[in-house]
């Protein structure tokens, strides 16, 4: 023990390690298993602030959304076994959303280890392909090393979540130990031999196209690279649920590589001599099921940037890899200058029909929509934070809704029913003085409705509208096509979402024609509350492009 230094349970030291890291916010729901850190969070009150939750799917949400709006890893405290299985769903999808988090979970205590003790769950095998790494602190004296590892570890390279347990024995004993400074961001930089290689694979190519997603951007970077390409002409996609990286209205814009893509920028992206994919994982959204491009050797000169090694030839076999942060490749990028006079008309082409594509569409119903979407685009502030959930619902915010700025989006890629309405809130608190929105469905904001009762408890006063259609309806789109006329297990019987809202000190609002909802957000947006609003709309408008009852009909026309 060094004289030098004060001595202090393991909660406390794991609570100082935590505000030496630099945490800020941190969400959970309290457990036995993890006292000694309420505690030691009790003295530092003025610099951690504590979200209590309502369930820790929700939490795990906040946390996950935290750190993809901040870039900071996301903090969540759950207690073991029904607490960590709970927050899951959130590691889950900072996973597969390259999302830095930092997940505390109760432990029993060493002396019980192995025997199936009250709550007992190995995290190592069970958060083992969920996280970037999992660790247990067996050991009081090691708390600020292990914290400070998982907060390197979160943001290091492809960003992610990193799961420590806590024993409780851990948490309760004392030590005498020094803290850890604060983490560093470590991510690789491209050599200039591959950007040399970039070079001479972009200038020969005719139909280029540049594709941005994953996680470690941000604002600047952003801004930058969005300088970059207008400069040289070229049109830019992004993949699902990161329409964010890339000013919407901009003349480069063409659309978003996702779920429902737009078919002729499908084939574009098909048709393309040279891809280059900055951030984005290629996974099985943003390829359209692996068929956009063609595994394992793409026709595309596929030139792929991933500040991960281990996703450079995971699917693909690139023509070229650059294991590279973004930052760090687009300071590289800056000096390239192509300016290929082939590529601007067609980015302007384009642009028309990324235009064409996202004009509403009339549906079935006295709610339209498409068009109260397309309002609510044109009407917030230009940093509002709109958090979506899950669902068909959310396909009219894809295709509706033009993203001005960097970190104006918050979704799950992972499509997590859910997420929109926790994302929303954390977001709120982490932002106070911004704009947010969110937009989930009926299943979808069920699954997670109870935090807003952590809204009204934290003053996080912003608009919500839920999309009433009776349905869980991406699976009934999914039945009817595949056993047309079937129905079953996708109906819902849903309560009254106006007055769900006001139950919990809210703001309720139900809008069943268009013309109806913009007072009625204008009502909510002053109301000085959490605010609810249940848009009720025809259950055979299931898509932005189609319905329940043709896609219903093609499929029986199909099998006669």
């Amino acid at each position: 023990m060094k004289s030098d230094l004060k001595t202090r349970h393991g909660g406390k030291i794991l609570a100082d390690a935590l505000a030496a890291q630099g945490v800020k916010l941190a969400f959970g729901v309290p457990g036995e298993s993890y006292l000694p850190v309420l505690d030691g969070l009790h003295d530092l009150q003025d610099r951690i602030r504590f979200v209590i939750c309502r369930q820790e799917g929700g939490a795990s949400y906040m946390a996950e959304a935290y750190g993809k709006l901040t870039g900071e890893p996301g903090v969540l405290f759950v207690t073991r076994g029904p607490g960590a299985t709970n927050g899951a769903i959130g590691v889950h999808t900072g996973l597969q959303d390259s999302t830095p988090m930092v997940v505390f979970i109760g432990q029993v205590p060493n002396e019980f280890a192995e025997r199936e003790a009250f709550q007992e769950i190995d995290y190592r095998r069970m958060y083992g392909q969920m996280a970037k790494w999992v660790g247990q602190i067996d050991r009081v004296e090691r708390i600020p090393e292990y914290v400070n590892r998982a907060f390197h570890t979160a943001v290091a390279g492809r960003p992610g979540p990193v799961v420590l347990a806590l024993p409780e024995d851990t948490l309760f004993s004392q030590a005498a130990v020094a803290d850890a400074p604060k983490h560093h961001v470590v991510r690789p930089a491209p050599a200039p031999a591959q950007m040399a290689e970039l070079y001479k694979l972009l200038e020969g190519a005719q139909r280029p196209f540049v594709l941005l997603g994953g996680g470690g951007w941000d604002r600047e970077t952003c801004t930058r690279l969005q300088r970059w390409i207008e400069a040289q002409g070229l049109g830019v996609g992004t993949s699902f649920r990161c329409q964010d990286l890339f000013d919407n209205r901009s003349a480069s814009y063409i659309g978003d590589v996702g779920i429902g893509i737009n078919p002729k920028l499908a084939e574009r992206v098909k048709d393309a001599d040279a891809l280059l994919v900055i951030g984005a994982r290629l996974g099985e959204m943003t390829t359209s099921g692996y068929t956009l491009i063609e595994a394992p050797v793409p026709k595309q000169t596929l030139i792929h940037v991933h500040a991960g090694a281990e996703e450079l030839g995971r699917v693909y076999r690139p023509a070229l890899a650059i294991n590279s942060g973004m930052a760090q490749f687009v300071e590289a990028l800056e000096r390239l200058s192509l300016n290929n006079a082939l590529w601007k008309p067609r980015t302007v082409e384009a642009r028309k029909e990324f235009l064409e594509w996202t004009e509403p569409r009339r549906m079935p119903g006295s709610v339209q929509y498409g068009e109260i979407i397309r309002w609510l685009s044109d009407h917030l502030p230009e940093d509002t934070i709109v958090a979506g959930g899950a669902g068909n619902f959310a396909g009219w915010l894809h295709r509706h809704f033009r993203y001005k700025g960097f970190r104006t989006q918050l979704g799950s890629t992972n499509g997590s029913m859910g997420y929109g309405y926790p994302a929303a809130l954390a977001a709120k608190l982490a932002a106070p003085k911004r704009t947010v929105f969110a937009l989930c469905g009926d299943g979808d904001f069920l699954m997670t409705g109870q935090e807003i009762a952590t809204a009204a408890q934290y003053g996080a006063n912003f608009v919500t509208v839920v999309v009433n259609n009776g349905l869980y309806g991406t699976i009934r789109m999914h039945q009817e096509r595949e056993y047309p006329g079937r129905v079953y297990g996708t109906e819902l019987n849903n309560p009254d979402f106006a007055a769900y809202a006001r139950a919990f000190g809210g703001h309720g609002e139900t809008v069943e024609r268009t013309e109806d909802f913009a007072p009625a957000f204008e009502r909510a947006s002053k109301s000085g509350k959490p605010a609810l609003i249940e848009l009720r709309i025809d259950p055979d408008a299931i898509t932005p492009t189609t319905t329940l009852s043709a896609i219903r009909e093609k499929a029986l026309t199909s099998k006669r």
